[in-house]
């Protein structure tokens, strides 16, 4: 059974920082992408960034120059450092695993009906 679980949201001040993880099992890690996405209240779910099996790594606008994804393929765990943090940012922070080709699609709406498993997402709050 494919499995992934974020860890590492919590609430943070405006300009401050949170690494999010997000533990893989159930699937050959190194083979697949792997992307987060967020929802904030209210809005629809968008995608944040990918990085794929081969670790080129794609960010939607609102998280270039602040965000950084990586992975672990010893761990089977995939990151997002999140920098410089904005209240805007605030929302349930989810990892996902996109089908073969669409990580680069992410920050796409249409990269949401190709997704293949979810995580159960971990809320990130960033007060002003």
């Amino acid at each position: 059974e494919v499995q992934l679980v974020e860890s590492g949201g919590g609430d943070v001040q405006a300009g401050g920082s949170l690494t999010l993880s997000c533990a893989a099992s159930g699937f050959t890690f190194d083979d697949h992408g792997i992307g987060w996405f967020r929802q904030a209240p209210g809005k629809e779910r968008e995608g944040v960034s990918c990085i794929t099996s081969r670790g080129h790594t794609y960010y939607s606008d609102s998280a270039k120059e602040r965000f950084t994804i990586s992975r672990d393929n010893a761990k089977n765990t995939a990151y997002l450092q999140m920098n410089d943090l904005k209240p805007e940012d605030t929302a349930i922070y989810y990892c996902a695993r996109p089908e073969p080709g669409w990580c680069r699609y992410t920050s796409y709406s249409s990269s949401l009906s190709h997704v293949q498993a979810w995580g159960q997402g971990t809320q990130v709050t960033v007060s002003s």
